[in-house]
């Protein structure tokens, strides 16, 4: 038996109301822009939208000018999708409560996750949507989720509740010593001020 080895995600597709409120949430509130636009192959009374979340990648929603938007909390049942998270910058996430105050969208308010805040919000259709800002930028060659993996060995070795700035910083130099050469024969932490001040 062997896997199916997934890449990352190709697309995430959304089944929407009409074609005007789709563009106006993801374009015109979450800044994505609006790339592609077909039937739907698989039912031709649906339009089928594209939107580019700002890595490659596509959210695409299936549109019917006959489905009004509807917003109550979309189902959240055994295998139904909880909410979708979106990668913002810190600067971003700086203004995310005034941004969405302005628009009188209801949220949460900024949630302390440890190794990076979140803000949450339902769109026109009842979808819970998260905009997450990391508290972390990896080393270079790495990814955000080596780090998060690494952080964790270090929460469960040290029986820490859940991972906080500390095992970050920690994953990090770890990492750094691990990846990258020195000519250095002892590269532990020193104390290069003892030494200047004569101590």
């Amino acid at each position: 038996m062997r896997k199916l080895q997934a890449q990352g995600v190709h697309h995430i597709t959304i089944v929407g109301a009409d074609r005007q409120t789709s563009i106006d949430f993801w374009e015109g509130v979450l800044g994505m822009p609006f790339v592609f636009d077909q039937p739907n192959l698989d039912n031709p009374d649906e339009g089928h939208l594209y939107f580019d979340p700002g890595d490659g990648r596509l959210i695409t929603v299936f549109s019917n000018e006959t489905r009004a938007p509807v917003f109550d909390r979309t189902p959240m049942e055994v295998g139904c999708v909880h909410h979708l998270a979106f990668a913002v910058s810190a600067a971003t996430f700086a203004q995310a409560v005034e941004r969405l105050d302005e628009r009188g969208i209801a949220h949460s308010g900024v949630k302390d996750r440890g190794f990076m805040d979140s803000i949450y919000f339902k769109d026109p259709l009842g979808l819970l949507i998260e905009l997450a800002s990391y508290r972390f930028v990896p080393p270079e060659g790495f990814t955000h989720a080596e780090v998060l993996l690494e952080a964790h060995k270090l929460r469960v070795e040290r029986n820490d509740y859940n991972i906080a700035p500390i095992h970050l910083a920690d994953a990090i130099e770890l990492m750094v010593l691990r990846s990258r050469e020195s000519l250095s024969a002892d590269r532990t932490p020193k104390d290069p001020y003892n030494r200047v001040n004569g101590s």
